[in-house]
C-alpha cells in the first residue's frame, strides 16, 4: 500500500512512534489509512454541521476495515463575503484548497480519501487537489439546505433576502418586509437551496463519476445522508485496498473516472438543469488538473446539443428538495439519456464499480429498474425547522426492513411512493399535487432544444463569456443598448439601486475579473439589485467578473481576456452601444477594429490594489476566464 511508505521497514521507526501518539494500534498497520477531507467552518451554514459529520465518517471508515485520519480545509462563504472586499478572496480560496488537500495527501502518504466538501469554491478546489493527488477518492457532500417558508406559506431563499435588501434600500419594502424574508431565507443547515454553485456542483460530482448516486440532492437534514455516509465510507475503503493489490491501471483513480467523455457528462447534466455558470470556470480548472484538454468551444458545442429539462431558483420557483423529492440526478440523467440517445457516454466507469448507464438504471426512479432505496429517497420532505444539526428528519426509510411500511404510509396518504406515474404530466401519482414530471420534464417537453448555458463571443469578448440562458427572459434574448460602465462591483450596486440605470441599458462591470479584482467577485448583488428595482427583463449586465449561482436574468459573464489584461471591456466607454444575440451566441460593441485598436494604443493597466499578502501573488498569476482562471506562474 501507499502507506507503507510511512509504516513500514526498521527507518520507519520514529514514523510508527509518532502515529501511535495519534491513535494508531498495533492491529492497525496493514489496513488502508484513508484521509477524510472536511471543511467543517463555522461560519457558512452549508459547513456548520460538517464536524458532525466528518466524525460520523472516520468512524463509518473504521467499521469498513480503514484507519481513519481527520483533517480540515479552509472555506469562505460567498453570500457573507458578497459585496465587500471579502468576495476578492472567495475564488483565490480554491486554489488554497487545492494546495491543502495536495499537501495533506501526499506529505502523509494516504491510501485514500473520502472528501467532504458542500460549499461554492471548496468543492471544485478539492476536486483539483484529488486529481493532483491520483489516489482512490470518493466525494461526499454535506447536502443541500431546506428551502425557507414565510408565516404568509411563501417559499423563500437566499436569493430572496438579496433581492429584498435592495427593494428596502430603494423603498419597495417595508422593514417588516424585509425581516420576515431574511429571517426565513436560510431556514437549515446545508448549501443554499437553489440550483446555485455549490449544489450545481455537487450535482456534476455524480454525472462526472466521483460521488454516489444522491450526493447532489439529499437533504443535509435528512437520515438518508447517515447511509450516504456509510457506504462512502466503506467504498473507499475497498477502492484503497483494489488500489493497493493492481496500482494505477485499476480503473478507479480520479484521473481514469475524470476522462474527457466524464467531462462531457457533467456538462450535459449542467446543460439539462441549467446550473450555474460557475460550474463552467470550475470544470475547466479541473480538466485542466486533470489533464484533460477541455475548452468553452467543446461546452458550447454540448450545449447546443443538450436540452433543458429541469429549472430550479432563481430560474424558477422549485428548489433542490424539489429535485430529490421528483428522482435526483439520475433521473435527470436518464430523461437525457432517454430523449437524446447518445449524447451521454453511459459506459464511463464511476466510483461506485459501475458504469454510469449501470448507476442511471439503478437510480432514475423513472427507468422500471430502480432500486428501492432510490424510490423510498424521493420520498422523504423537508423538516420544516430551524436546525444546524445534520440528518434530523428521519429516512422514509433506507432500511430494507422498514421500506414496505415506510412505502405503505405514502399509500395511505394518497402518494405513490414513486414519481414514476404521471408520465403525462398529471401529479406523478402525488397526492398534494407535486408534479415531478414538470420539476424533471421529459425531453418531449423541454424547456428549450439547447442547454442551460450558453457561450457568447465577438469583439467584446474575444475568447468568449458565459450567460445562463435557463435564467434570462425571452425578451432580453436580443437586446443592444449603451453601455453604463462602472469598475467595481460595489459602485456597480449603488449606481443600479440609486437610478443610474435606465431601461435598455447594458451594465458594464470590468476589472472585477481574476487578475483584475483581483479574485473575480461574483455580482450577485447588482445583478438582484437589477431585479429590485424592476429592470431585470429591461437591461443586460455584462462583466470580466462572474455570477454567483444565483444570479438570474441577463447576466453576461467570464468576459475574455478580462480588462485587467487589455481586454475589449477594458476599452469601452460610456454611451458605447453593445449588442446580445444569445441565440446566435454574439457578444460585440458597435465599434470598428480600426477604434478598438486605437483605443488600445491608449490604454494602460491600473495598478493592482494589493501590494502584499496572497491576493497580491494572486493577481500576479491569475489568468483570465477562458482556462478556468488557474494560476500559471512560468
Amino acid at each position: 500500500m501507499r502507506s507503507d511508505t510511512i509504516k513500514q521497514g526498521d527507518a520507519r521507526a520514529a514514523h510508527r512512534s509518532l502515529l501511535r501518539a495519534t491513535g494508531v494500534t498495533e492491529q492497525d498497520w496493514k489496513k488502508p489509512f484513508i484521509a477524510v477531507c472536511n471543511s467543517h467552518v463555522d461560519i457558512i451554514p452549508g459547513h456548520v454541521h460538517l464536524q458532525a459529520v466528518g466524525n460520523y465518517v472516520k468512524e463509518c471508515v473504521r467499521a469498513a476495515g480503514g484507519v481513519p485520519f481527520l483533517f480540515n480545509t479552509i472555506g469562505v462563504d460567498d453570500g457573507i463575503a458578497m459585496g465587500h472586499r471579502g468576495m476578492k478572496y472567495s475564488l483565490p480560496s480554491r486554489e488554497l484548497i487545492a494546495d491543502s488537500v495536495e499537501t495533506m495527501i501526499e506529505a502523509h502518504m494516504f491510501d485514500g480519501m473520502i472528501c467532504i466538501p458542500n460549499c461554492d469554491k471548496i468543492v471544485p478546489g478539492m476536486f483539483m487537489g484529488a486529481m493532483r493527488v491520483n489516489i482512490p477518492t470518493i466525494f461526499v457532500s454535506g447536502g443541500p439546505m431546506e428551502a425557507g417558508k414565510t408565516v404568509g406559506g411563501k417559499t423563500v431563499d437566499l436569493i430572496d433576502a438579496f433581492v429584498a435588501g435592495a427593494q428596502k434600500a430603494n423603498g419597495k419594502i417595508s422593514e417588516e418586509e424585509l425581516l420576515e424574508i431574511e429571517q426565513a431565507a436560510c431556514p437549515t443547515c446545508g448549501s443554499c437551496s437553489g440550483m446555485f454553485t455549490a449544489n450545481s456542483m455537487n450535482c456534476l460530482a455524480e454525472a462526472i463519476g466521483m460521488a454516489l448516486p444522491g450526493n447532489g440532492t439529499i437533504l443535509a437534514t435528512s437520515a438518508d445522508r447517515k447511509e450516504l455516509y456509510e457506504r462512502a465510507a466503506k467504498r473507499v475503503v475497498e477502492m484503497a485496498l483494489e488500489f493497493g493489490r493492481k496500482g494505477e491501471g485499476h480503473g478507479l483513480l480520479p484521473r481514469e473516472i475524470a476522462t474527457s467523455a466524464a467531462f462531457d457528462n457533467a456538462m450535459v447534466l449542467d446543460m439539462a438543469m441549467g446550473g450555474s455558470t460557475n460550474t463552467v470556470l470550475h470544470i475547466l480548472a479541473i480538466a485542466h488538473e486533470a489533464g484533460v484538454p477541455f475548452t468553452l468551444d467543446r461546452i458550447d458545442e454540448l450545449s447546443k446539443k443538450t436540452p433543458n429539462i429541469c429549472k430550479v431558483s432563481p430560474s424558477s420557483s422549485y428548489h433542490i428538495e424539489d429535485v430529490a423529492r421528483a428522482g435526483g440526478i439520475h433521473t435527470i440523467l436518464g430523461e437525457v439519456a432517454r430523449g437524446r440517445p447518445g449524447l451521454l457516454d453511459l459506459s464511463c466507469r464511476t466510483v461506485t464499480g459501475k458504469t454510469l448507464g449501470e448507476n442511471i438504471e439503478e437510480f432514475d426512479v423513472r427507468s422500471g429498474k430502480a432500486v428501492s432505496m432510490a424510490r423510498t429517497w424521493a420520498a422523504v420532505r423537508p423538516g420544516g425547522e430551524r436546525t444546524t444539526q445534520a440528518w434530523t428528519v428521519p429516512s422514509v426509510s433506507a432500511d430494507p426492513r422498514s421500506q414496505s411500511a415506510g412505502l405503505a404510509l405514502l399509500e395511505a396518504e394518497g402518494e405513490s411512493g414513486s414519481p414514476s406515474s404521471g408520465e403525462n404530466g398529471n401529479g406523478g401519482g402525488h397526492g398534494d399535487g407535486f408534479d415531478p414530471y414538470d420539476v424533471i420534464r421529459p425531453v418531449s417537453r423541454a424547456y428549450s432544444e439547447t442547454g442551460g448555458l450558453t457561450m457568447l463571443s465577438g469583439n467584446l469578448a474575444p475568447k468568449g463569456a458565459v450567460v445562463k440562458t435557463a435564467g434570462v427572459s425571452k425578451s432580453m434574448y436580443v437586446h443592444s443598448g449603451p453601455a453604463v460602465i462602472f469598475e467595481s462591483e460595489e459602485d456597480a450596486y449603488n449606481g443600479i439601486v440609486f437610478g443610474k440605470v435606465k431601461p435598455g441599458d447594458v451594465v458594464i462591470v470590468r476589472n472585477e475579473g481574476p487578475r483584475g479584482g483581483p479574485g473575480m467577485q461574483e455580482m450577485l448583488a447588482p445583478t438582484t439589485a437589477i431585479k429590485a428595482v424592476g429592470l431585470d427583463d429591461k437591461c443586460a449586465l455584462v462583466t470580466d467578473g462572474r455570477f454567483s449561482g444565483g444570479s438570474a436574468g441577463a447576466s453576461i459573464g467570464h468576459v475574455s481576456p478580462e480588462a485587467a489584461v487589455g481586454g475589449p471591456i477594458g476599452l469601452i466607454r460610456d454611451g458605447d452601444i453593445v449588442e446580445i444575440d444569445i441565440p446566435a451566441g454574439k457578444l460585440s460593441v458597435r465599434l470598428s477594429d480600426e477604434e478598438l485598436a486605437a483605443r488600445r494604443a491608449e490604454w494602460k493597466p491600473r495598478p493592482s490594489p494589493f501590494k502584499t499578502g496572497w491576493l497580491a501573488r494572486y493577481a500576479k498569476m491569475a489568468t483570465s476566464a477562458d482556462t478556468g482562471a488557474i494560476l500559471k506562474w512560468d
